[in-house]
C-alpha cells in the first residue's frame, strides 16, 4: 500500500508491506534515490575528480534523505529544511553547467547563487505560506536559465569536440527536467488540494523516475563536463570581422593542423585550439562556421575522418583507426564517416580493398617506376 502527501512542494512517494512476521515495513522511494545518487556522486569523485558534479550529485542525494527521514520516519525537526536544501540543486545545476563547458566560473561568482536558498530560508521564518511559491519559481526560473545559456553558448569551449552535440542535449534534457519538477510541484499541490491523489501518485512517479534517469546519464557522460583541468580565457571584445579575415584565418587554421595535428588529440577543446592560434574562442568558431558552414566539432571530425582514411588505406583495422584519430565511441566515429563519406566505414574499406582498386594501385606504381 503507498502513502503519497506534498511537503513544500517535494515529491514523495513511500512504499508499505508486509514482512514474514507480519509486521508492518516502510520503505521510502526517496531512500532508494539517496542511495543511487550518492553511488553517482562517489563514482564522479574517484572516476573525474569534477568537484562541482560531484557536489550536484550529493545535495541531490542529501535532498532525497532528508525526504525520506521527514516522510518516510517522521522526523519532523528536518522539514522546516527541506525548502531551503531543495532550492541549493538548481543553483548548483547552473553552475556546473557554466563551469564544466563554458567557462571557469570563479568562487565569487559562485557564491552570488546563494541568493537563492538564502531567500527561501527568508521566506520560511517569515512568510511560511510562500515557501509553496517560492520553490517552483527557483526551479522553473533556473530551468530557463539553463536553456537560455544553452542557446546562446553557440560552441561550448570547454567540451571535448569528439563528444558532438551530446553536451547540449544532456543539459537540454536537465534544464526541462528543473521545469518540469516545478510544474509537477504545481499540479501535485492542485491534486492534493482538489481531493484528485491518484493524479498526484502518477505525477510523483514519473518525475522521480525521470529525475534519477536524467541524473545518471549525466554523470556516466563524460561528454557533459569536458575536460577536467581546462582552463577558458574570458572572450575578448570582438572586432568586426570581413571575409578576408575569415579566410586568413582558416589558412592559419589549416597550416597549423598540417603542422602540429591536434585534432588527434580525442580531448581538445575549441578553447585550446583558440589558444595556440592566439584567437578569441568565439572569434575562431565563427570563423569556421561561416567558412565551411559547420559548427568547430565537425570541421575537426572531418580532419580526423580523412586520417582515419589515410589509416585504414595503409592496412588498419577500423578500430584502431578511430582511436588513432581522436575519437573515443564507436557510436560518434561511424556517425561522422558516413556524414563525411556517404557510406559505413566496413564498406568503405571493402571498396578500396577491392580487386579492382588493388589492380589500380599496382598498376600506378609500376608505371612510376617505368618513367
Amino acid at each position: 500500500m503507498g502513502r503519497l502527501r506534498p511537503v513544500f512542494g517535494i515529491q514523495v512517494a513511500t512504499i508499505r508491506f508486509l514482512n514474514d512476521s507480519g509486521d508492518m515495513l516502510m520503505l521510502p522511494v526517496p531512500a532508494f534515490a539517496a542511495i543511487v545518487l550518492a553511488y553517482l556522486a562517489i563514482r564522479s569523485l574517484l572516476s573525474e575528480g569534477r568537484p562541482l558534479l560531484t557536489a550536484f550529485l550529493a545535495a541531490c542525494a542529501m535532498q532525497s534523505f532528508l525526504v525520506a527521514m521527514v516522510i518516510g520516519y517522521n522526523v519532523a525537526w528536518l522539514q522546516p529544511v527541506l525548502p531551503i536544501s531543495a532550492t541549493v540543486i538548481p543553483p548548483l545545476a547552473w553552475i556546473t553547467l557554466q563551469d564544466a563547458l563554458i567557462c571557469r566560473i570563479s568562487f565569487r561568482q559562485s557564491t552570488l547563487h546563494g541568493i537563492a536558498p538564502a531567500f527561501t530560508m527568508f521566506c520560511r521564518i517569515f512568510a511560511p505560506e510562500t515557501t509553496d511559491i517560492v520553490v517552483p519559481l527557483i526551479f522553473a526560473g533556473y530551468g530557463v536559465a539553463v536553456l537560455q545559456l544553452l542557446r546562446s553558448s553557440g560552441d561550448m569551449p570547454l567540451a571535448r569536440l569528439d563528444a558532438g552535440p551530446m553536451p547540449k542535449v544532456i543539459w537540454q534534457a536537465l534544464g526541462w527536467a528543473l521545469i518540469a519538477s516545478a510544474i509537477s510541484d504545481v499540479f501535485i499541490a492542485v491534486a492534493f488540494i482538489t481531493g484528485s491523489e491518484h493524479w498526484a501518485g502518477w505525477l510523483i512517479t514519473f518525475s522521480s523516475s525521470l529525475v534519477l534517469v536524467l541524473l545518471g546519464l549525466l554523470s556516466g557522460s563524460s561528454s557533459a563536463s569536458g575536460v577536467v583541468g581546462e582552463a577558458s580565457a574570458e572572450p575578448a571584445p570582438q572586432p568586426r570581422e570581413t571575409s578576408k579575415e575569415d579566410i586568413e584565418i582558416m589558412e592559419a587554421l589549416e597550416a597549423f593542423l598540417k603542422r602540429e595535428p591536434m585534432h588527434l588529440d580525442p580531448n581538445l577543446t575549441l578553447s585550446r585550439l583558440a589558444r595556440r592560434l592566439h584567437l578569441p574562442e568565439k572569434r575562431l568558431s565563427m570563423a569556421i562556421n561561416r567558412a565551411t558552414g559547420a559548427n568547430v566539432s565537425r570541421y575537426v571530425n572531418s580532419w580526423r575522418i580523412r586520417h582515419a582514411c589515410e589509416l585504414i588505406e595503409g592496412g588498419a583495422t577500423i578500430t584502431d583507426a578511430m582511436f588513432d584519430s581522436g575519437f573515443n565511441t564507436k557510436s560518434n566515429f561511424n556517425r561522422e564517416f558516413l556524414r563525411e563519406k556517404g557510406i559505413p566505414p566496413n564498406q568503405w574499406k571493402q571498396r578500396t580493398q577491392s580487386p579492382s582498386n588493388v589492380t589500380r594501385i599496382v598498376d600506378a606504381s609500376k608505371g612510376g617506376r617505368t618513367g
